[in-house]
């Protein structure tokens, strides 16, 4: 039997062959979920310890300081609500030492920080022996401020090194005081400690400050004749902004959490001349056992620098 094979069919149409499949792409989620597990491993191991170290303590101590809690006592924990608040601000002790730390806090931060900005200044130019002198102002900061106070406790004594030199230089007129044992010379003296150890830290932010300003804007003031006055005030101090913002909120909050100088030097004497609200936290906690009040106290640190932070910081905005 033969097959009769038919004409194509010039009106019939052909269907094409269907397009095969592309390669389906591989799939990224579990890629994507490994990512983020190393991610978390890798912080986990930080945030434990500011879990651990810095907000459990911090829940804690906000928890104490309604109660009536001490730190050796057979007496159990009650909530007092806020009897320890209105002890502490009806301390004459706490006012003075919110006092001192206000006068610290004044003197400090306008001096250190000019202080630090001149020492940038110095060293924000090229010239031989630059790098000695940036580590020569920059030592003190390595230098813990418990050696550096016991240097200077030894040096503000009455036979000290200090008054030696100005008995010396003024050829025995001059009878230095006792520096730490007199009311009206306690502070200034840890003064001047302090803007000593902590200049060069802030230097070192000022020259990172300086060193990202254009050269461009100098040589443009140069030409049009501007003095070195006029370029600091209309090229330099200008292009400070965000670094002394930094700068003057750091230097406010390093005033007000004075401590270590008070602690290895004078003790908060003579007569509390020289107690701050960090002294008087840790002795009421640690000498006195009254960990509830501590906490009320640092409570109340924790608001005060939060607000002046807040301050300096909307005083300091960017406005258009």
């Amino acid at each position: 039997m033969t097959t009769t094979q038919l004409p194509p069919n010039p009106g019939r149409r052909v269907a094409a062959p269907a397009p095969a499949a592309p390669p389906s792409k591989p799939h990224r989620r579990p890629r994507y979920l490994r990512e983020q597990l190393s991610g978390w491993a890798m912080i986990a191991p930080a945030a434990a310890l500011l879990l651990l170290f810095v907000f459990l303590p911090a829940i804690l101590g906000f928890g104490l300081a309604f109660t009536n809690a001490r730190l050796v006592s057979p007496r159990p924990v009650e909530f007092v609500g806020t009897d320890n608040f209105v002890r502490l601000f009806t301390d004459p002790t706490f006012w003075r030492a919110l006092l001192n730390v206000s006068y610290f806090a004044v003197v400090v931060v306008p001096v250190q920080s000019g202080l630090a900005l001149a020492m940038a200044l110095l060293i924000n130019k090229k010239f031989r022996g630059v790098n000695f002198f940036r580590t020569l102002y920059f030592l003190p900061v390595v230098t813990s401020m418990v050696v550096v106070s016991l240097l200077w406790l030894f040096m503000y004594r009455k036979d000290g090194l200090i008054n030696e030199f100005l008995s010396a230089a003024s050829f025995g007129l001059i009878d230095g005081p006792d520096w730490l044992n007199d009311p009206a010379t306690a502070m200034p003296a840890i003064i001047i400690l302090s803007i000593w150890q902590a200049a060069g830290f802030h230097m070192i932010i000022w020259l990172a400050g300086l060193q990202s300003i254009s050269g461009e804007l100098y040589e443009a003031a140069q030409l049009d004749g501007a003095s070195r006055w006029h370029q600091f005030r209309y090229v330099t101090w200008p292009g400070l902004k965000h670094t002394r913002t930094l700068i003057m909120v750091t230097i406010t909050i390093q005033a007000l959490g004075l401590f270590d100088q008070v602690s290895v030097m004078t003790q908060g004497g003579p007569l509390d001349s020289t107690t701050t609200i960090i002294f008087e936290a840790v002795r009421s906690g640690f000498k006195q056992q009254e960990t509830s009040y501590a906490s009320a106290i640092s409570l109340v640190f924790f608001v005060l620098v939060l607000l002046i932070s807040a301050v300096q910081r909307y005083l300091t905005r960017e406005k258009d």
